[in-house]
């Protein structure tokens, strides 16, 4: 090959690195709008991980994040063999399995029922007002939680009354703490999450259901074939964010309603950083507390990740 030709070729071939350029002088535009959302996530997600090194050293608020000396995994011994850690991990983990067994299916079934409502008035309405909750603060939440289940005037324990049986004092009660928290979470946000599978509902084919009718299928049929397999990608992808966050339980929530009379059932690991870190001072523990709980999750977003990507093909890289 001769040199003519090899010059040539390079000036048919740009680098890698003039294509870049090239692409940024034509949508510089586009680029530009984009700088606010990255300066965003660089000042306030990225920038802050530089404190996560806390976690390994013996941490002072005089001597500041530099200065503090290393002392390793001490933190991280020490949380594992701290009751009060493992009895909110424990907390954690059943709350959200519970949450993840009985609230993750509750939007896909309304959304479901939503799609089977001919009178759109009605749907309508119905939307707005299982939609609702999710715009309320969740103070305006808990407070609604403690009102209703109140011993001296709350409706639920006024229900009770009618049929003989005595108040119960529901939110001091470690047994009860639970059930209701997750059947709140429920009515706060299954609503609003049913939105997402709507919208891959309308994305379905009408020409798949014309088909069925052809073929004298009927709703109950045409949902089973036809909805939910057209739908399943966007399951598949809810569900892996879904574990992801199996750690992240509603923190207001809880601060909002636990007391020290129901730790045992609704200590979890987020309060227990909240009072280890801001109440206790304890701020390199509590970060060890917090940076367990982000790889965790880490964890469990790669593994349902590469589980779904081997065997249903669908997932979120």
């Amino acid at each position: 090959m001769t040199a003519g030709t090899s010059k040539l070729i390079s000036r048919q071939k740009p680098t890698r690195l003039a294509r870049i350029t090239q692409h940024l002088k034509r949508e510089w535009q586009l680029y530009l709008m984009l700088l606010p959302t990255v300066i965003w996530l660089l000042v306030f997600l990225y920038k802050p991980m530089y404190g996560l090194q806390i976690a390994f050293k013996d941490y002072s608020v005089f001597r500041g994040v530099a200065g503090s000396p290393w002392i390793g995994f001490e933190h991280f011994h020490i949380l594992f063999e701290n009751d009060q850690f493992l009895r909110a991990l424990k907390n954690t983990v059943i709350m959200s399995a519970y949450g993840l067994l009985f609230g993750f299916p509750i939007p896909i079934l309304l959304a479901l029922m939503f799609n089977e409502v001919l009178n759109q008035f009605f749907k309508k309405t119905a939307q707005t007002i299982v939609y609702l909750p999710h715009f309320i603060s969740s103070v305006i939440i808990a407070g609604i939680v403690i009102t209703s289940f109140s011993p001296s005037a709350g409706i639920v324990n006024t229900i009770l009354g009618w049929f003989g049986v005595d108040s119960i004092y529901f939110l001091t009660k470690p047994e009860w703490f639970r059930p209701i928290f997750i059947g709140t979470g429920i009515w706060q946000e299954a609503g609003f999450q049913s939105i997402v599978y709507l919208a891959a509902i309308a994305g379905v084919s009408p020409t798949l259901y014309e088909s069925a009718v052809v073929d004298g299928a009927n709703r109950w049929q045409m949902m089973w074939k036809i909805t939910i397999p057209s739908i399943m990608t966007t399951i598949i992808i809810m569900l892996i964010i879904r574990i992801g966050n199996i750690l992240e339980i509603s923190f207001e929530m809880i601060i909002l309603l636990y007391q020290p009379a129901t730790y045992e059932t609704a200590d979890v690991v987020n309060t227990f950083i909240y009072r280890q870190g801001l109440q206790g001072g304890q701020y390199d523990f509590a970060a060890a507390a917090g940076l367990f709980n982000a790889v965790v999750a880490f964890i469990l977003v790669m593994t349902a990740n590469t589980i779904s990507k081997r065997y249903s093909r669908t997932s979120l890289w």
